[in-house]
């Protein structure tokens, strides 16, 4: 008999939680029945229902829109969900065994399920209809909601779970709301584990962490787990052990979204695209496979128009050619664009941002390569195959050209702005400096290919850098605490032409209302008015001679303060490419 026990106890481990290589990535937002044996999750628009045990998948939603944010009752009976099946989110239940679904929200705001009170009642969530977000609770019968903190003291009250002793726990800035994905982040904004008793008016501060500590959860014996970057600036699972902050997970990849069983035997969460599960006994977390029925259509071929939708594209050197990319293929054509050939790039990836060689047959172009951007350089014209450039674990972008074509400078990851030669394409690394992985300023080149100018990041601010390529000396010139954006050279060498809101910060919310700002380099002063008179009666000789580019002269001494407006004082501008009279 103990055999055969023995012999059963593998079996019944293998038949949990192992993970399978057909699991598909991107399930999301999951909740956990409170037995923590059924696993509801939101995939590809709807919701579905799976054992732990097997990870058999059936679809519990098909409606018009998406749903996400699932949440079962903690009677088991219950599932509450966020619908967007008139655009904007709102509060939907549904027996969890299947059944008719009920709408219990109705405002045009977005309003996004959080939790269940412990009678299964009551659903809390979260919404944007008083302005900024905060917290409502409503009736499983439907009904008006009710604002939570009616005394109005917290403005942006979201994350809600309830304690059994009846306190809510919650967060209240924007770095555990819309501003997740930034990690690492320390600063006066920064969520820490608060909760509030609207019966006894008592609140507590659980963590002081400086970091972010966010996303709570709790069971029905009132244990807390939540979210911490504390460890190694990750996002890992954490509770509280005998009062005292204890990690459960020590993941080098961060979790996202944990929601615990009601009878606390497991949490499960998101990291790496997929769902995990922790056991609370053994104190594991493993991957959960899940099978799921589906009809493999993105395999298939499919027609698309490239008309209105080309993302990027460069004219050839000679004029006669232009290449671009649309829905990441990569095309050539005529300038007309009555003759368009699609460019095999080796692969079926996405391709970016494309670029002519000075030959009038090369083509450099950046693709994904295991999610990573990398450049790549192919013959247009068929005489040579796709060459892979690079090929880092970081996004290679933002390329631009200098005026011969012979080299290119761009961004690489978050950090590093870096030069190709285009004949070798040996790549090396200019400048390494905080540059953020997204919402960059393309670099760019002086005019007579000195310098490079490029943006880098301070107090969440942008900057603008030039870097000399002759001495490797690096300037930043302009250190005002708001963002200068967009930098373009003027052709003449004179000026940096930028878009900027002198006025107001573009952290959080980005520029508001930019104007176009140019920055004289030189110091010179403004020619007289009598001058100005007199140059109107001079002869101009004219010049068939080919100019060479005009030497650059910068006096960084206080250039700040030699800025001009040179936009309209109304609207929205932005800033592409600056032109000279004559070009």
């Amino acid at each position: 008999m103990r055999k055969l026990l023995l012999g059963l106890l593998p079996c019944l481990f293998a038949g949990m939680v192992t993970a399978q290589e057909n699991t598909p990535p991107f399930l999301s937002t999951a909740a956990l029945s409170p037995d923590g044996q059924t696993v509801v999750f939101a995939f590809e628009g709807d919701l579905w229902k799976a054992s732990v045990r097997d990870g058999a998948a059936t679809r519990l939603t098909a409606m018009q829109g998406y749903e996400t944010n699932p949440r079962i009752s903690p009677d088991g009976k219950w599932l509450a969900f966020t619908g967007r099946q008139m655009g904007n989110g709102d509060v939907y239940v549904m027996p969890l065994a299947g059944g008719d679904i009920k709408q219990l929200t109705f405002h045009s705001a977005l309003d996004d399920v959080n939790n269940w009170s412990w009678d299964s009642k009551t659903i809390y969530f979260t919404s944007s209809r008083l302005g900024q977000v905060t917290g409502f609770t409503v009736g499983i019968q439907g009904g008006t909601p009710k604002r939570i903190f009616g005394d109005h003291y917290f403005q942006f009250d979201h994350a809600l779970a309830e304690h059994p002793s009846g306190d809510i726990y919650f967060n209240d800035t924007w770095e555990s709301y819309s501003q997740i994905a930034r990690k690492r982040y320390k600063g006066p904004f920064n969520p820490d584990i608060q909760s509030y008793n609207p019966k006894t008016k008592q609140y507590k501060k659980h963590t002081d962490w400086e970091g972010k500590d966010f996303g709570v959860t709790i069971d029905r014996n009132g244990k807390v787990y939540f979210i911490s970057d504390e460890q190694n600036g990750e996002y890992n699972l954490y509770s509280f052990e005998n009062g005292k902050k204890t990690a459960l997970t020590k993941f080098n990849t961060s979790i996202k979204a944990p929601v615990a069983a009601a009878d606390g035997s497991k949490v499960i969460f998101e990291k790496d695209y997929q769902l995990w599960l922790y056991d609370a006994a053994s104190k594991k977390a493993e991957k959960l496979s899940i099978k799921l029925p589906r009809n493999p259509v993105l395999p298939a071929d499919k027609d698309f128009q490239v008309r209105g939708n080309i993302s990027n594209f460069d004219v050839s050197p000679d004029g006669k050619k232009l290449a671009f990319t649309s829905r990441g293929e990569l095309f050539v054509s005529d300038l007309d664009g009555k003759f368009v050939q699609q460019i095999n790039k080796g692969n079926t990836e996405r391709a970016r941002e494309v670029k002519w060689l000075s030959d009038n047959k090369t083509l450099v172009f950046n693709q994904t390569v295991d999610g990573y951007l990398n450049w790549f350089s192919v013959a247009a014209d068929g005489s040579s195959p796709v060459k892979q450039i690079t090929k880092d674990l970081r996004n290679n972008r933002s390329g631009v050209l200098n005026s011969k074509r012979t080299k290119m400078v761009y961004l690489s990851g978050r950090d590093e702005v870096r030069l190709m030669d285009l004949k070798s394409f040996d790549n090396k690394t200019l400048v390494k400096d905080e540059l953020w992985g997204f919402q960059n300023s393309d670099p760019g080149f002086s005019p007579n290919d000195e310098y490079v100018v490029f943006t880098a990041i301070r107090n969440f601010e942008q900057d603008i850098f030039i870097h000399n390529l002759k001495d490797n000396k690096t300037t930043n010139l302009t250190q005002s605490g708001i963002t200068e954006s967009s930098p373009v050279w003027s052709p003449d060498s004179k000026y940096i032409y930028f878009i900027s809101s002198r006025t107001k910060p573009s952290y959080p919310f980005g520029l508001q209302n930019p104007r176009i700002y140019r920055m004289p380099l030189e110091k010179i002063d403004q020619p007289y008015r009598s001058d100005r008179y007199d140059a109107l009666f001079k002869t101009e000789k004219k010049d068939t001679s080919k100019k060479e580019p005009d030497p650059i002269r910068i006096s960084a001494d206080r250039i700040m303060e030699r800025l001009e407006q040179v936009g309209p004082n109304f609207g929205t501008q932005y800033l592409l490419n600056v032109l000279q009279r004559g070009d």
